[in-house]
């Protein structure tokens, strides 16, 4: 038959994570594997601003047609003034213009197509580590993929390996930098830090490729963008991915941005011109809600307002929750063990736990995270952050 031969592919680790989380019956479980934002309720919200967008859209809308290849033109320019600040002179200059694609991941996966299509046999460099998608994605489009260090064996960011391998890449390749809240480490470069990069990428005519999933979880809205704009300014030619899915909390809406910097507005055009083309044989186009949402939000300054103060809000949620871990921490002597919880960013932390220490988490305290160490600081509860520190302590002191 035809099928035969057909094997079966091993499912996805957080996948397979979340369904024995769900078939646990213990009450006191944690989820800090699936990377999604939780409340105090254990939820993940639908935010005011939101709700409020999709009744106008209710409203409104007068028809569900095609959006075309780049999206929805509202969306994109939004999209861009949001990530590389509405008075960028890029924008004015007509050099920089944003594809609407199915979330963050289909952006990611339109650069692998470009890359691939339009600039054959360069490389791309992920960070070790760095989140898993990035290497398959890169890899299914035919592109070779090659590390940098990041992170070394003492879970601490590593600078000096980083640009010691950073220098020694070859020129035109693509390296791939995480803007914020680095996924899986939470470890993020420092404002010094990333003016070295920059200078190494300039000198090795490297084309960067800025992944940014978490604008606004980090230090806020305009902190999170500092480094994707100094490369803007400082650069004729960005690659940059953005999402909606954290800081508008559209998950399954699959809202997403590729945004090409080019060094005219004509050649932006000639790219442009081939990420439609790309696009076409990948999804058509773009689903239109949670774009539409988007655009409704910041294209009004009231609801842009609300939405702001929610994504801080959540910023700070998540700040109170790896500084109230650490605290509970120490009582077990193991607040300095574990102080780097603190340092990093956003929603996810390298804890520094090692792959039997989180079985046994999962085996004998029902706290559910994936097997490098990473966990979901975002899905910690915070009334229980004693128990927590308390199963922490079990698995490192016994």
């Amino acid at each position: 038959m035809h099928f035969d031969a057909i094997g079966r592919v091993p499912g996805d680790p957080i996948l397979g994570l979340m369904e024995a989380y769900a078939a646990d019956s213990n009450p006191r479980k944690f989820d800090l594997g699936v990377g999604v934002y939780k409340d105090a309720l254990g939820l993940t919200p639908i935010l005011q601003s939101v709700k409020l967008a999709e009744q106008r859209l209710v409203e409104r809308q007068t028809t569900k047609t095609y959006i075309g290849g780049h999206g929805d033109a509202a969306f994109g320019k939004v999209i861009n003034d949001l990530v590389l600040g509405a008075d960028n002179a890029l924008i004015g200059q007509q050099r920089a213009g944003a594809t609407q694609t199915p979330g963050g991941t289909g952006a990611l996966r339109l650069s692998a197509d470009f890359i691939a299509h339009c600039l054959p046999g360069r490389g791309i460099w992920l960070s070790n580590p760095t989140w898993p998608i990035h290497e398959t994605l890169y890899a299914a489009a035919g592109i070779k993929v090659s590390h940098y260090p990041y992170v070394g064996s003492d879970n601490r960011l590593d600078v000096e390996a980083m640009l010691a391998t950073l220098e020694l890449i070859p020129k035109g390749d693509v390296v791939l930098l995480h803007a914020c809240c680095h996924n899986p480490t939470g470890f993020d470069l420092s404002q010094d830090d990333w003016h070295r990069v920059l200078d190494v990428v300039r000198r090795r005519e490297l084309l960067p490729l800025i992944d940014f999933a978490y604008q606004g979880f980090g230090d806020g809205l305009e902190q999170d963008a500092w480094a994707v704009r100094l490369f803007a300014r400082e650069l004729p030619e960005l690659l940059i991915t953005s999402s909606c899915s954290k800081n508008f909390g559209l998950y399954r809406e699959r809202t997403g941005a590729l945004i090409v910097c080019a060094g005219s507005a004509d050649k932006l055009l000639d790219i442009r011109s081939q990420l439609a083309f790309l696009a076409r044989n990948l999804w058509s186009t773009p689903p239109d809600h949670g774009a539409a949402v988007v655009a409704t939000i910041l294209g009004d300054p009231e609801l842009k307002s609300l939405w702001a103060d929610e994504v801080e809000a959540m910023r700070l949620r998540i700040a109170q929750l790896r500084s109230g871990l650490v605290e509970a921490l120490g009582p077990h002597g193991l607040g300095e063990r574990f102080a780097h919880i603190g340092v990093q960013r956003g929603m996810f932390s390298y804890t520094g736990l090692n792959a039997e220490q989180v079985k046994r988490l999962r085996e004998e305290h029902s706290v559910y995270m994936v097997s490098s160490g990473r966990a979901n600081v975002a899905g910690i509860d915070a009334t229980r952050l004693d128990l927590l520190a308390a199963a922490i302590a079990d698995v490192c002191v016994s």
